[in-house]
């Protein structure tokens, strides 16, 4: 007898079914079989000419692919400091999320964009392997990651679409007994060649000619290499037994897309060193399947060989060579027939053709290495540096790290306002050379080239600054160690819900000891008075923003404005001021004016010039019908909350915080400030109480300086 209970249980297990069934079936209808089949099409030769001769860019080069594939993302142009810079929006990488986004590198992009643009026209580049060069951590890998990521997405879509081809394999006696329902095997290319390969070539060019014929000149196609030594094979013995007619041959040949994968190891190799002993340049160019030789009877069988070496398998894109100068001799031996005749010479087989970009990064020792090792001549002869720096713009540094640091990743903790920013700082002054001007700081300089303008500092001046350093960026600290600095300061003090700039900074000033790239003591006490740049710094920021906080009332500055703009204007037209108390007029105040201008450093000589330039100002806001803001002129913005602050300071007794002794009155302001501080400025409860705090004890202390 059924019970209630096992009722129950029997239905809520008949809905547990209903519903795994209808996430299967939510899986599958989300599944798209139309792009499934895009990806897998297959067709005859005869299809794939036609397809040639639709869109002649499904046979293009490697160099063309890359180029085009970085293309199809856009571009813009900006200036920056009188100099036109072109901007790659792939590697703003905002189709995988930004992940691998690249910031504050356009002029190296730059030039390794048109190092591929001139490879994909065959000016010469073609011919060589492209050597990224760099200190640690400067993010060469990443860009090769990324030109990865991007050819295999580019490979699935119809602009960057490429075909392959397999033979289909009949004994020749099963064939002559049993037509046209003989039994076969399929075999691919194991190098993904182009199909137009099996055109012969006496007559290849002027098919491709007649493939390309009404097509703009650029469009024109260049079929180079020749089939690779196992579809040789299979070409020669078909063509042998059909005794020469290419028909019957061709009729064996199945064309297919080609998508590229790393994983898959289908057109995108990755080669990485490792130890003398376990290096074996059968890696690059395949090796003997000893398995098969008993089968085939020769080592020099292509059918006993394996084709997959790294070079290869990346035929048709890119292979990535890490810590390239790292590789034994041999296989920079390699290297040399593969750049500049685009062949390799797998063990028993003549000389092969591969079609594909070689980029190798590597770090300056082993680059120094190879510059003075004078066997290496024709290695160096045959290599295109690209010098990949260090990020020498704070705002670009800065957004390196707020990838991985953000509210949105962060969920445990507060990161306080400035944190990154101050890390950053620090890793930018360290990379940074010291100017040549005496007057000049290094903070200043690293204010300059982040946008900052300075008196006395024109854009030339900038660009000049730039234009007498050498090495500036390929020395310094490594992002990487700022990210792991910034990991430990997280995970320690878990009972702590926020990190401020000073936990970091403790972090990156305690790891300088146990740095394992950095032994010199002389090169750490730099750093650490870099550090000491930075908290000063910090603390000039953070003044400010409590100042702000506190002289944050709206209409007791438009109050303190319209009263200076009335005595500027009185001042400047050599008029009196009527007072709203007694009614009568008086004289401009020119105590109030001077308290107001001197907060941004007017020199008495100079305060006619500013109270001019304000009534121009007004003046011209006038003319086009609006009505003067104090909000758009930054410098009076500034000055207006810098004397309001002054007013006010004495009244919130802010330096009561540090002796802890705070009357109910006075914390009702300060908790004012500190709302202040959280809506305007980002600060939570913990950090917003720390700031001012921090500032509490340097006005405690008598640095009041605004």
């Amino acid at each position: 007898m059924t019970t209630l209970s096992n009722k129950h249980q029997i239905v809520s297990s008949k809905e547990e079914e209903r519903k795994k069934e209808n996430i299967v079936y939510l899986i599958g209808k989300k599944h798209d079989t139309r792009f499934f089949k895009e990806q897998y099409w297959e067709g005859s030769f005869e299809d794939y000419l036609n397809i040639v001769k639709k869109n002649p860019n499904v046979a293009r080069s490697a160099f063309q692919r890359i180029y085009d594939m970085i293309m199809s993302y856009g571009t813009e142009e900006f200036i920056d400091r009188k100099e036109k810079f072109i901007r790659y929006k792939f590697f703003n990488d905002e189709r995988f999320d930004g992940e691998n986004a690249i910031f504050g590198l356009d002029r190296p992009l730059m030039k390794m964009v048109d190092i591929f643009n001139a490879a994909a026209n065959r000016y010469g580049p073609e011919k060589r392997v492209l050597l990224l060069h760099g200190p640690v951590g400067g993010c060469k890998s990443t860009i090769v990651r990324l030109l990865k990521k991007g050819l295999e997405e580019y490979s699935k879509t119809d602009e960057g679409a490429l075909y392959t081809f397999s033979w289909e394999i009949i004994d020749e006696k099963e064939e002559k007994n049993m037509g046209y329902s003989k039994t076969s095997e399929w075999i691919d290319c194991p190098m993904h060649e182009d199909p137009l390969h099996l055109i012969p070539l006496n007559i290849r060019n002027d098919v491709i000619e007649e493939l390309t014929k009404g097509h703009k000149e650029e469009d024109k196609i260049v079929v180079e290499g020749n089939l690779c030594p196992a579809c040789r094979q299979t070409y020669r013995e078909l063509m042998k037994r059909y005794t020469g007619d290419w028909m019957k041959v061709i009729s064996h040949v199945k064309v297919r897309r080609l998508i590229l994968s790393e994983k898959d190891r289908i057109g995108i190799g990755t080669f990485q060193p490792k130890d003398e002993k376990n290096q074996d340049s059968t890696e690059l160019t395949g090796d003997i399947n000893y398995r098969k030789i008993a089968e085939y009877g020769s080592e020099s069988d292509p059918r006993a060989f394996n084709f997959d070496g790294e070079f290869n398998i990346a035929n048709r894109g890119l292979i990535e060579f890490i810590e390239v100068l790292k590789l034994d001799v041999a296989f920079l031996y390699d290297l040399l027939g593969a750049s500049q005749e685009h062949k390799i010479k797998p063990k028993k087989f003549a000389q092969t053709d591969i079609d594909e970009v070689i980029i190798g990064h590597t770090n300056e020792p082993e680059y120094k290495k190879l510059q003075n090792n004078e066997y290496m001549e024709a290695l160096r002869d045959r290599t295109i540096k690209i010098d990949i720096p260090y990020v020498t713009k704070l705002d670009d540094e800065i957004k390196i790290y707020k990838k991985d640091y953000n509210q949105d990743k962060i969920k445990v903790k507060h990161i306080a306002p400035h944190t990154i920013e101050m890390a950053a700082m620090w890793a930018v002054l360290t990379r940074l050379e010291e100017p040549r001007d005496a007057n000049l700081t290094l903070l200043q300089k690293l204010k300059l080239y982040n946008g900052k303008s300075l008196p006395g500092f024109t854009e030339d001046n900038i660009k000049e600054l730039k234009d007498e350093t050498k090495r500036e960026g390929m020395t310094g600290i490594s992002p990487r160690y700022i990210q792991d600095k910034i990991s430990n300061s997280l995970v320690k003090d878990v009972h702590e819900g926020c990190i401020n700039p000073f936990m970091v900074l403790n972090e990156l000033e305690g790891g300088l000891e146990h740095h394992s790239l950095i032994s010199d003591e002389e090169q750490k006490k730099i750093y650490k008075d870099l550090l000491s740049v930075v908290k000063e710094e910090y603390e000039d920021i953070t003044k400010n923003e409590v100042q702000r906080a506190i002289s944050a009332d709206e209409e007791s500055i438009k109050k303190l404005c319209a009263n200076y703009v009335d005595n500027i204007k009185a001042y400047t037209q050599k008029e009196k001021v009527r007072n709203k108390y007694t009614g009568q007029y008086e004289e401009p105040d020119e105590r109030l004016m001077r308290s107001i201008e001197e907060k941004i450093d007017i020199s008495e000589s100079r305060k006619d010039d500013f109270r001019r330039e304000i009534m121009n100002y007004i003046g011209a806001l006038a003319v086009e019908g609006k009505r003067f803001d104090f909000t758009t002129n930054e410098r009076l913005h500034k000055a207006l909350e810098l004397k309001l602050f002054e007013d006010q300071k004495d009244t919130i007794k802010l330096t009561s915080l540090v002796s802890r002794v705070v009357d109910k009155e006075t914390q009702e302001k300060i908790d004012v400030v500190k709302s202040r501080m959280i809506k305007n400025f980002g600060y939570c409860e913990i950090c917003a109480s720390d700031v001012l705090n921090f500032v509490a004890s340097i006005f405690a202390r008598g640095d009041i300086k605004a």
